[in-house]
């Protein structure tokens, strides 16, 4: 039988996912102002629900890539500054836009590993520095040899990393060997 248009269809009892009736629920303006939610996620004495912890942690998280961002942008534009070198030449020198170069030292804009590459070939800088300062690498103890190879400007940063791989294989070779 098709419904009628001014026939008013009858209410439908709430089943649950078993397939049960569920008790019929209450007026609305029939509850007490303290009474429970099933929404309410404040049931265990005020601990936040996993969908808050994850946002907590989203948010660290960006916070920590927007610091970084800033840091590294803000040492890129020191050694700028201290080398000299204009904005504009540093851009054209590392073959990036002068726009995103100048969003990089500002800390709006992370730049990638190549890219890092790429600015500090313009400054004359190991690209490993960066890394360092961009938080892709650790930073490893201090060495004479290492400093050395990482200041000499006569050899490519290509060749720089060879160098000290080579170098860093000897020394674990050699502590393996006294071990």
């Amino acid at each position: 039988m098709e419904p009628d248009d001014n026939e008013v269809p009858e209410p439908v009892e709430p089943v649950d996912g078993e397939g049960d009736v569920q008790a019929p629920a209450e007026h609305p303006g029939d509850e007490d102002p303290g009474d429970e939610h099933p929404g309410d996620e404040d049931t265990d004495g005020g601990a936040s629900g996993p969908v808050e912890t994850v946002e907590a942690v989203a948010t660290a998280a960006q916070d920590a890539v927007a610091t970084a961002a800033q840091d590294i942008g803000g040492f890129i534009r020191t050694q700028r500054m201290a080398a000299e070198v204009s904005l504009r030449q540093l851009a054209e020198r590392a073959g990036v836009s002068n726009p995103y170069l100048s969003q990089i030292e500002r800390g709006l804009r992370k730049p990638s590993a190549d890219v890092l590459a790429q600015i500090a070939k313009g400054l004359r800088l190991s690209a490993e520095v960066l890394y360092v300062r961009a938080g892709i690498l650790e930073e490893r103890p201090a060495s004479p040899v290492r400093d050395a190879l990482l200041a000499d400007d006569s050899i490519s940063e290509r060749q720089k990393q060879m160098l000290l791989e080579i170098y860093e294989s000897f020394r674990k070779e050699n502590t393996d060997v006294k071990e």
